[in-house]
């Protein structure tokens, strides 16, 4: 099993470079709603995720822990404008899912916007926000996201689930870039981003413990780090991860000294928005690997004390 501390400073690293450059995670609002005003809110959405992800766990040093509040308030109140850009997101585009995904987790934390409230709930009440086209793992995930906000699911977890790539166990030669960050998002909403690895289904489980160890060095060979972090997160997910020695130093080893994760190979040269573009999700994923893979690997210690 990987050193815990080795885990846990990846995570202190990337939430410093988060910190740093937090006017990275910046809106674009005159821009012509067709090319993607609500494109730019994505980001935001997933810092609000790994925060919660920081908070839940209880792993973070208080530096740690004050610079995840201090990001989530600033996201919150600078770049949404306290909830006002997502009002703005969903006139723009009243049906899209997307304002009320990147609300939640900011409610689960204790932050608030009725108007954003009453959408979701009247287009849960319609039928084309369920019947609108979307990859089967997308569609789980709106549906654990409506769980999660006190909804019922349309459809049902269990049926977004059948037709995800994931639920039919195929081939497992057969993984490419795209399939493998379905297969971490499957996991990532069935197991609500971490906290839940029972609701993995046993055949799943049984499958990613055969199989993960071997995408996670294909990953590694080919130095993918944004994808790399997202299998170090569904490992942590699983129910009994295993910490892969190799990966996670190879994956420490590739963080600049900044506290920055590279996408792919090194790091980008060139406008430092674009820069920031390029390397903000990596580094996102980083913070919760290490959080998730930290918690998960302070509880096995434990247990092995405790027997």
């Amino acid at each position: 099993m990987t050193d815990t501390r080795l885990i846990h400073t990846v995570g202190v690293r990337a939430l410093e470079w988060l910190w740093s450059h937090r006017e990275g995670f910046r809106l674009e609002p005159d821009v012509d709603p067709e090319v993607g005003f609500l494109e730019r809110l994505k980001p935001v959405g997933e810092l609000a995720l790994v925060c919660r992800v920081l908070f839940r766990e209880g792993v973070a040093g208080a530096r740690q822990a004050d610079l995840a509040r201090r990001l989530l308030d600033h996201a919150w109140r600078e770049t949404l404008d306290g909830g006002a850009m997502l009002v703005r997101a969903q006139r723009i585009e009243p049906i899209s899912p997307i304002p009320f995904e990147v609300y939640l987790p900011f409610r689960e934390l204790g932050h608030s916007r009725p108007e954003i409230e009453r959408a979701a709930v009247l287009n849960h009440r319609i039928d084309s926000w369920s019947a609108s086209e979307k990859t089967p793992t997308r569609r789980l995930g709106l549906s654990a996201f409506q769980r999660r906000f006190g909804l019922s699911p349309r459809p049902p977890e269990a049926d977004a689930l059948a037709g995800t790539w994931l639920a039919r166990t195929p081939e497992p030669w057969t993984v490419d870039g795209h399939i493998a960050y379905d297969i971490t998002h499957a996991v990532f909403h069935l197991t609500d981003w971490g906290e839940n690895p029972g609701g993995l289904p046993p055949r799943i489980a049984h499958y990613l413990g055969d199989w993960l160890p071997v995408w996670l060095d294909d990953w590694l060979d080919l130095r993918r780090w944004d994808l790399l972090g997202e299998l170090l997160v569904v490992d942590a997910c699983l129910p009994r991860p295993t910490l892969e020695e190799r990966a996670w130093a190879g994956f420490a080893a590739a963080q600049q000294a900044d506290g920055a994760m590279p996408a792919l190979r090194s790091m980008p040269d060139g406008d430092p928005d674009e820069v920031f573009d390029v390397v903000y999700h990596p580094t996102l994923v980083a913070a919760f690997a290490s959080a998730l893979a930290t918690s998960r690997a302070l509880s096995e210690l434990a247990h092995a004390t405790a027997s």
